[in-house]
């Protein structure tokens, strides 16, 4: 038997270069430098609001196909999660005079938006195991990137707590995250679900983690 701790180490292993990569992205140099304008920033929650609102609808879809309660409690609790992440998004943005009707108008950008479309391809037509495990595994690199941003809008732009409240919540994932993610990846491997589908859902969804900022670092200079 496949066991879902082994298998999501190992996972993250093969992955450590992509996410030295995310880590160290020239995007967030230049935000520590200061270097970004506040239209850059207003262009990545512009970004963000499309993207949450594509993962609330896959994880609803989640929802309605996860196979034991334990599946679905752990998609419930992203959805809440995510849902907490709009509302301090609208707050991130209103702190950049960014009103909620330009959030809503902002155009999504095809590299930025690729992530949440695999998210939905994931979650139409993956498992619930796959994208358990491809959020769990990405979700440390998404993590600490968020930690430096929160640290350098207060420290270069002077935002406040409450306007920096967005990264916050994801710098370090909910108490018994992992566990809970765990508990849903082994009932899929227990069901059948292969091993080598679910590392392949952990390395495109990281991937597509890359692309977004470099999308985003692309757009800096047109």
């Amino acid at each position: 038997m496949v066991d879902a701790g082994h298998l999501v180490e190992e996972t993250r292993q093969e992955l450590q270069a992509v996410e030295t990569r995310i880590r160290r992205h020239p995007y967030l140099d230049a935000l520590e430098a200061g270097s970004l304008s506040r239209d850059e920033l207003r262009r990545f929650a512009g970004q963000q609001h499309h993207i949450i609102g594509s993962d609330l609808r896959a994880m609803a879809l989640l929802i309605a196909k996860a196979e034991s309660a334990k599946a679905r409690e752990f998609f419930w609790g992203g959805i809440q999660g995510e849902w907490s992440a709009l509302e301090a998004l609208h707050a991130f943005a209103s702190a950049l005079a960014m009103p909620a009707e330009e959030l809503e108008a902002s155009e999504p950008i095809p590299g930025t938006f690729a992530y949440s479309a695999y998210v939905a391809w994931l979650a139409l037509f993956g498992s619930c195991a796959e994208f358990a495990a491809a959020f769990l595994v990405n979700l440390e690199a998404w993590g600490g990137n968020c930690a430096r941003m929160s640290q350098a809008l207060r420290t270069r732009y002077q935002l406040k707590n409450g306007d920096v409240a967005f990264f916050d919540l994801f710098s370090s994932p909910p108490p018994g995250f992992q566990e809970r993610a765990l508990q849903v990846i082994q009932e899929g491997l227990d069901r059948g679900v292969r091993p080598q589908h679910i590392r392949r859902a952990a390395r495109m969804l990281q991937g597509y983690e890359l692309l977004y900022w470099d999308t985003l670092h692309q757009a800096l200079t047109g």
